[in-house]
């Protein structure tokens, strides 16, 4: 069942969802909240052999690390994908789970801000990871801080914690 507006307020009271930091009231919307985007992204390096989808593939190992000003912006060429982090750290309950989702403001421009695994596990206490793809034909400029995508919470069926290999990540 997914929490509209004043259930997400409900289940911030009782901490079940904590959105740290939360900067405006107006980020709740109908059934959702809007997040920012944060200043640490991983870019892809140019590079002809194929990647090998496996397990043990280390994103790290073909991706450099970038970090820009909070004033100054990325360009994101057509085609383009890099990973980014969520300003906010999100943290859930045992009981609550989430989505990440694009805004339909930046999808007409042609960007797809998750591109996949949008799921938020119940129990997670991190900041999230964004797919950023540009399906445009123009380069984007991205700017930390701007609302870029959306969580939708539900309610679980029983309790889990989620104890992955990304629990407490705050870098992309």
């Amino acid at each position: 069942m997914i929490l509209t507006h004043d259930h997400i307020l409900e289940e911030m009271e009782k901490k079940n969802i904590l959105i740290e930091p939360l900067t405006s009231n107006d980020q709740i919307g109908p059934a959702s909240i809007d997040i920012h985007l944060g200043n640490l992204f991983r870019r892809f390096k140019t590079r002809k052999a194929a990647l090998p989808v496996r397990e043990d593939t280390n994103f790290k190992e073909i991706t450099d690390y970038v970090e820009i000003g909070k004033d100054d912006h990325l360009t994101l060429e057509p085609g383009e994908m890099i990973l980014g982090i969520t300003w906010e750290k999100i943290t859930l309950s045992e009981s609550i789970a989430g989505w990440i989702e694009g805004r339909s403001r930046f999808a007409r421009l042609g960007l797809a801000v998750h591109i996949t695994s949008g799921f938020i596990q119940p129990g997670i206490a991190n900041h999230q990871v964004l797919e950023i793809a540009n399906l445009s034909p123009a380069p984007l400029a991205l700017y930390p801080g701007v609302r870029i995508c959306q969580i939708v919470f539900e309610r679980c069926e029983g309790t889990a914690r989620y104890k992955g290999l990304f629990q407490g990540q705050d870098k992309p």
